[in-house]
């Protein structure tokens, strides 16, 4: 059963809290042209875990390869997915992105690689699905410069840390 067929009518979102609906209920591209530009900046995390063996290799090389350094590769990756967010995601307004910064960091309890993306931009609307793409598509790319070594890697745990500007902030709990 698709998800679209097991919606009733007792479960239906509340249609006019989505920014993507108009009144009519058809989908739209947020009109922003009212917006004042102001500095927003979004910070999003995520994180690829690996058996405890893999882990330890990739640890004992900083994350070096044939094909590379994993992380060096990743973090090109996922500035670029920023960049093209709008290609990606339908109905996300192309921005002229003024920071994107990606960290890596080694997590010894959880045999994880954690990624970490802050995206900044002055402008009409918010720049969260800029960070999160990047995120994902870096936590993507180490996945596929690692896959030889185990399929048994997991990305997970993608999520909006913090937003700042624009109508209102956000800090995750």
């Amino acid at each position: 059963m698709s998800i679209d067929s097991q919606e009733t009518s007792s479960q239906k979102i509340n249609q006019s809290a989505l920014s993507h609906l108009d009144s009519n209920g058809d989908i739209t591209m947020v009109d922003v042209s009212g917006k004042t530009a102001t500095t927003r900046e979004a910070t999003a995390v995520g994180q690829v875990r690996f058996p405890s063996e893999i882990y330890q290799q990739i640890k004992a090389t900083d994350g070096m390869t044939k094909k590379g350094s994993i992380t060096q590769t990743a973090h090109i990756a996922g500035i670029m997915a920023a960049k093209r967010t709008h290609e990606l995601i339908p109905l996300c307004h192309p921005l002229p992105l003024d920071k994107i910064s990606l960290t890596f960091a080694y997590d010894d309890a959880l045999n994880s690689i954690i990624v970490s993306a802050i995206v900044k931009v002055t402008h009409k609307t918010g720049v969260e699905m800029e960070a999160l793409t990047a995120v994902s598509v870096a936590c993507l790319t180490i996945y596929d410069m690692t896959k030889a070594l185990s399929h048994d890697i997991v990305i997970d745990d993608i999520h909006l840390v913090k937003k700042t500007g624009g109508k209102s902030n956000y800090q995750h709990a």
